[in-house]
Parts: structure tokens; sequence; C-alpha cells
């Protein structure tokens, strides 16, 4: 995927001044809204990313940027909470937070992220300020892990099928468990979907109902890390302000790199957690993270 996609420029859409004016108009022009819906079937059953840059944020103020963030996701799909207080626009920077700390979620941390997906069908960001050094994003397929798992070693990769345990990070619907456990890898209705947090599998084994990891899991976990890891594979691109990049999370992972803050202008995205229409049937145990399986209504962190 990185090698060949690192040449190929089509998933970036460069907004022309005319199409930046329109993006950030209170009402989408029909032509603006068309794109936006081949970009989500580009999203779903295509390659599964699409990076639109040239908005111009310089001249906007947070809320209006978060607005015209909100108007175009609500366009790719319904918005969902990101967080047990329900927010439905977040915020991606550093406060300060303790990454040891198990009820911390690391992008509110300044550390890598390291490749994982988020619980809704996909994730946008919308760059507001670069770091000073870092923050770089990056993209991998899952599909392509799992075939060079399968050449590698087929046993291992089959571990990757079976329930794991994954902590919830304090974000606990009432009357669940404080993790779920869903397979890293599933195959349903003939696609392949990933599911995966390695610091989150890690940290779920601080409750006593989770079984300790295996030594050949943690060899599958390693081997997976590897692959992701391998410039070869992934694709790394650094966002700018005003750039805005989707991701499919049932088909690829995304990571980010650690960053060092601008004293005075910190690294700040905005983000948001879509599900999307016409996108793919899960399985039932996906029920335990997203709560509703239902496509186009799934997804996000359950607020009671």
């Amino acid at each position: 995927m990185g090698s060949e996609l690192g040449a190929d420029r089509s998933w970036i859409w460069e907004l022309t001044e005319r199409q930046a004016y329109e993006l950030a108009a209170p009402v989408l022009s029909e032509t603006i809204r068309t794109r936006l819906l081949e970009i989500r079937h580009e999203l779903v059953s295509g390659r599964g990313f699409q990076l639109i840059r040239g908005l111009g944020v310089g001249h906007l103020s947070e809320e209006e940027a978060g607005r015209i963030f909100v108007r175009i996701g609500e366009v790719l799909g319904s918005l969902r909470s990101q967080n047990a207080a329900g927010d439905l626009l977040g915020h991606v920077r550093n406060t300060g937070a303790d990454v040891t700390d198990p009820n911390v979620r690391i992008y509110q941390t300044s550390e890598r992220q390291t490749f994982h997906t988020d619980s809704a069908d996909v994730v946008g960001l919308l760059c507001l300020e670069t770091a000073a050094q870092g923050g770089d994003s990056m993209l991998v397929s899952a599909a392509t892990i799992y075939n060079r798992m399968m050449v590698i070693d087929p046993e291992l990769t089959r571990l990757l099928f079976e329930p794991v345990a994954t902590d919830r990070r304090g974000e606990v619907p009432p009357g669940a468990d404080p993790f779920f456990t869903i397979p890293i890898l599933n195959w349903f209705d003939s696609r392949l979907t990933v599911l995966y947090q390695r610091q989150y599998i890690e940290s779920a084994q601080r409750f006593e109902e989770v079984p300790p990891l295996s030594g050949p899991l943690t060899d599958a976990l390693d081997l997976f890390d590897s692959i992701a890891n391998d410039p070869e594979v992934h694709l790394r691109m650094t966002l700018r302000p005003g750039d805005m990049q989707f991701v499919h999370n049932h088909s690829l992972l995304h990571d980010r790199t650690g960053f060092v803050d601008k004293p005075d202008s910190p690294r700040h995205l905005l983000r948001l957690w879509l599900s999307v229409p016409d996108d793919r049937e899960l399985p039932m145990v996906f029920a335990q993270r997203y709560g509703s399986i239902e496509v186009g209504d799934r997804g996000g962190v359950l607020v009671r």
C-alpha cells in the first residue's frame, strides 16, 4: 500500500479557490455534495481513505472551522459520540495527560499512538495547527497485513480471529464489562474487518476476569505490528492546516507519530466519528463495542 500510493496522488483532492469557498458556504452546492458522496463511496467500497486539501482555516475561528467540518461530515454519514460526555466534535491535542494512566486515551497525549482503529465506521480529522516536530499520520491496510502474515505464519495469523479483551479505558456503558472481547480480525460477508488497539489490549490485563495473553498470541500481535510498521507497507503523510483526512476503520488502521508542540500554538486537530450509510455489515460481536450494528446507526462511545 505505502510504496504504491506514495506515487499515486489520486487520494488527494486539491481544492480550487472556488471549491474551498463552496465548502465553507452555509449551504453546500449540489456539485460539492455530489463530490462528497463520491468520496463516501470511495471510503467504504474503494481505497478506504481520502485527503481533502486547501480549506482556508487561517482566516476562520475554531468555531467556524468546526461548523464547516461538521457540515461536511453530515454529508458523509451521521455523527457519533466520541467520549462518555457525548461530544460529537472532538479535539485532538496534547492535554498533558499521563499516558500510563489506564483511563487516559492516547490521543490526549503527545506520544505515538501506534496503528489502531477507532470505534466508528469512519474517522475524520481537520488539521487546525501542526506540531513543531512530528505528528505525522500513517495508514495501513488490514488486508495487506493479513496477506503477509499468512505467508509468514498461518498459525499465528489464525489466533487473531479469536476473541481478545480490549480495555474500554474507563468509558463503560451501564451494565457492561470494563472491556470488550472482539477478535482483531473477522471474516464476515466475504469481507475482512479489523478492530485493533494494542495498548488497550495490554491495559485490559489489569482486570482479573481477563485471561493472560498467551505467548503465541503476543507473537501474533508482534508480527501484526511489525508488518504495519514496515515503510513499504504503510503510507505516511503530514497534515497541513486546512487538510481533512477521512479513513475507513473497518479496512484500514491509522497511526500518529509522537510530536513536540510549538510553545505558543500547540498541535490541534478536530475529529469526527461517522456512521456511514451503505457501509458493510458487521458481525454481531461488534455490538459489544458499537451498541448497535445497524448500518448507518452504529458506533461511537455509548452514552446513557
